[in-house]
């Protein structure tokens, strides 16, 4: 029941203690420690995963609620079931494809980020009951910490990730423009900007 709990503590400050970064250990971990931050790293994947899924969907579900309110104010109702489809074929195909390289980054770092504040943080017998789950104390104290495991993965995460799944967003917000009959950003002022003021008619 408690394999979410990770997720849970990944995901609930997403916005907050954006200039926590995580401290360096005082003493180097023995291997013994490394090997048990390994084991609750991977018994946690589907929480860190769900993370990457979550960064991800964040904005895709954003732009679906905008695309919702342009179909109901501009669309014309006999043409909003077709298009209403096309826009969630498109970001579902976003979703899907942006996904697995989201996730794929923050496995990866997980052991750099998260590794190094779980060892600093707990003993090896502390590291023992948490991957044991069992009811006591140390959950409070792991929960305590979430919030700086979050920061310091998330903040990295979206750095890593942004040369890889920006351009795709940036392309499903203009196919999504496209498919509802909107110009792009800028798209109108531009030939404004373009033309040479005209002089001031005289009076």
């Amino acid at each position: 029941m408690k394999r979410l709990m990770m997720a849970a503590l990944l995901s609930s400050a997403a916005l907050a203690h954006a200039q926590t970064t995580p401290a360096a250990s005082a003493t180097p971990a023995s291997p013994a420690k490394k090997e048990l931050v390994q084991k609750l790293l991977v018994l946690q994947q589907p929480g860190i995963e769900q993370v990457a899924r979550g960064l991800v969907e964040r904005p895709a579900l954003q732009m679906m609620q905008e695309a919702g309110q342009v179909l109901q104010r501009q669309i014309a109702p006999d043409k909003r079931e077709a298009i209403g489809k096309q826009v969630e074929a498109d970001v579902k195909k976003y979703v899907e494809e942006a996904t697995p390289l989201v996730r794929e980054r923050a496995v990866k770092l997980a052991p750099a980020t998260i590794g190094p504040i779980l060892e600093e943080k707990f003993s090896e017998d502390e590291l023992k009951q948490l991957i044991a789950w069992l009811e006591s104390p140390i959950n409070k104290k792991y929960a305590q910490i979430g919030p700086e495991m979050q920061t310091a993965f998330v903040q990295k995460l979206v750095v890593d990730a942004r040369p890889v799944v920006d351009p795709k967003l940036q392309a499903l917000d203009a196919k999504v423009r496209s498919t509802l009959g909107l110009p792009a950003p800028g798209a109108a002022s531009a030939p404004a900007a373009s033309r040479p003021a005209s002089a001031p008619k005289s009076k």
